[in-house]
């Protein structure tokens, strides 16, 4: 049994920063409708053991790291009774060795296992249940630290993403992986850099966010650029030290940067909030790191969407995660 969290969330006052004007001209990517979110931990994994359990047709999924028993008995079971199960496990880095015993034991189960590309990361986080929906998280599936990380996923149901998600998975799973193009609001690395640069800087009044990685010089410059002409930028991590600089830096430059002791809760979460209040705003979750690699090397998946289900519920973790920090 997955253990529950609860988290208390709470409003932000954020003070905005010495006027400057936008030198940036990137679009924002285009948006899609949303009809579920959860946040972690306190929302738990049940949601998709109920997906996998409730699956008729197929299930694909894209995973860097596995290591849930019980995903794992599901996504057998769905097998055993005659669902088409395939899964694409990270192989690059330290990924052949994470898998290794998950995909041992789903193949026992007779579930189809491929393994990534040794030569790119695959670090996506995606589902998809009977061609029809699409779970996408900034999250692994690694019941280890599921009661002590920061995660959060929403369920895309548009089908031209969903469409767009399983051809993508597809060419990964066969081995041939191609450069997605970035469809109903889907954000893919490689190449997402631009998308999210754009989506920093059509920003007007303020930008929340939270991500485990802060070491790409064009997302920095971004942030800091929006600080300058006068939004309101809030930026939350778990504090370690190869960050500081590149924190200091933001901290300078007009960002309220918060960070959290490695101690507690640990923030792995990749979310960015424009101009949202209340409901109101443009959200991305995903599975993208502000780092070179991530956003130009990786394979990577995320999401923007208006959704006020999403906006809601990044502007209450931010929130609440800036205040505990």
């Amino acid at each position: 049994m997955r253990r529950l969290v609860g988290i208390a969330l709470s409003a932000l006052t954020t003070v905005a920063g010495t006027l400057t004007l936008a030198a940036r001209a990137s679009a924002a990517p285009a948006t899609t409708p949303i009809v579920g979110v959860w946040v972690e931990p306190a929302a738990g994994l049940g949601f998709l053991d109920a997906a996998l359990v409730g699956a008729r047709s197929s299930i694909d999924m894209s995973m860097y790291e596995l290591n849930d028993p019980l995903v794992e008995h599901d996504l057998v079971a769905a097998a055993q009774r005659h669902v088409a199960v395939r899964v694409l496990l990270d192989s690059a880095y330290h990924g052949a060795s994470a898998n290794a015993a998950a995909a041992a034991a789903l193949r026992a189960g007779h579930v189809y296992v491929a393994w990534a590309p040794s030569g790119q990361i695959f670090h996506a986080k995606y589902v998809v249940v009977d061609h029809a929906r699409a779970y996408i998280g900034t999250g692994n599936l690694t019941s280890q630290w599921y009661s002590s990380t920061r995660d959060v996923w929403v369920e895309d149901v548009a089908p031209s993403a969903v469409a767009t998600i399983e051809s993508v998975f597809g060419r990964d799973v066969t081995g041939h992986p191609g450069r997605p193009a970035s469809v109903g609001g889907l954000v893919w690395s490689p190449g997402s850099q631009a998308a999210l640069v754009g989506l920093i800087d059509s920003a007007r009044r303020s930008l929340l966010i939270e991500n485990e990685e802060m070491r790409s010089y064009e997302i920095e410059d971004a942030l800091a650029a929006a600080a300058r002409r006068g939004v309101a930028v809030t930026v939350v991590m778990t504090a370690q030290a190869e960050w500081d600089s590149a924190l200091r830096e933001l901290a300078s430059a007009g960002v309220h940067v918060h960070t959290l002791s490695p101690s507690g809760l640990y923030i792995h979460a990749k979310v960015i909030c424009v101009d949202c209040a209340g409901a109101r705003g443009v959200a991305f979750v995903g599975s993208e790191n502000f780092s070179y690699a991530s956003l130009t090397y990786n394979r990577e998946l995320g999401v923007v969407t208006t959704s006020p289900l999403v906006v809601r519920a990044v502007v209450g973790v931010v929130t609440a995660d800036a205040r505990a920090a």
